[in-house]
């Protein structure tokens, strides 16, 4: 686990997170894929539909992604958090999680599956662009410079909104995991968390200004596609359904 956190870490710093939270997703199938073999839990016809579906939606974002990066120094990373639109983006988000964690999620949060998701995937929109940041402004740190210093501080401010964002989502998912099915809870946060980080991306890195209408299409039909191999693998695991019962004839009663 410490070491996929660390890959997480590397690849976000060197790759568009338009490109790599989509692909956070290849940890199912292949968790499937390996639990059917090592562990012999059965994966039936949908799981291996998503599995596929998975993979083929995986390689669809990868041919339509942004090909570079669009901000690749601390000046830059400064200059986008200050930028309006990111700024009123952020008092947005804040605003909803205030309301949800205080006010609806205490009266609707265990018999609303939604709330928690709601929660845990609008703190994931400081998560992932804040990973993003610490990179960014490590790169700085360690240089005779006189943005050395302010990168460490900007490095430190990331890390703690890094950190309570974490702990707060590992709050909320505990709460969700008590309440509701994993295997639902898992498939819907996967959507939402994704979509809302790639909102957040977009407004504060401006990954998408370089991409044409034929490969945001490509990459808005490889997220789908993998989002549904998602839910087929997660909600449908327990289905008990396989290739050999469509070769069964059917059998008619008087």
């Amino acid at each position: 686990v410490a070491l996929g956190q660390i890959g997480n870490f590397l690849a976000y710093t060197a790759v568009p997170t338009v490109l790599v939270t989509p692909l956070g997703a290849l940890g199912v199938p292949f968790g499937s894929i390996l639990a059917s073999y090592l562990l012999k839990e059965k994966l039936n016809i949908l799981g291996k539909l998503g599995c596929l579906l998975s993979c083929a939606g995986s390689v669809v974002l990868i041919i339509h992604s942004p090909k570079s990066e669009s901000v690749t120094t601390q000046a830059e990373l400064e200059e986008k958090l200050t930028n309006p639109v990111f700024v009123g983006y952020l008092c947005i988000v804040l605003l909803m999680l205030l309301l949800l964690i205080f006010w609806i999620a205490p009266a609707h949060g265990p018999t609303n599956i939604m709330v928690y998701i709601s929660i845990c995937s609008l703190l994931g929109s400081f998560t992932v662009p804040s990973t993003k940041g610490i990179g960014l402004a490590a790169q700085d740190i360690f240089h005779n410079n006189p943005s050395s210093q302010r990168a460490l501080y900007l490095c430190l401010v990331l890390l703690a909104v890094l950190g309570c964002s974490i702990i707060i989502q590992f709050r909320y998912i505990n709460k969700a995991l008590e309440c509701f099915d994993s295997s639902v809870f898992g498939a819907i946060y996967y959507v939402v968390f994704t979509t809302l980080v790639l909102l957040a991306s977009a407004i504060l890195f401006r990954e998408w200004s370089n991409v044409g209408v034929v490969d945001f299409l490509g990459m808005a039909c490889g997220f789908t596609t993998v989002s549904i191999g998602i839910v087929l693998i997660q909600v449908f695991k327990e289905f008990n359904f396989n290739i050999g019962d469509l070769n069964k004839p059917n059998m008619k009663t008087d």
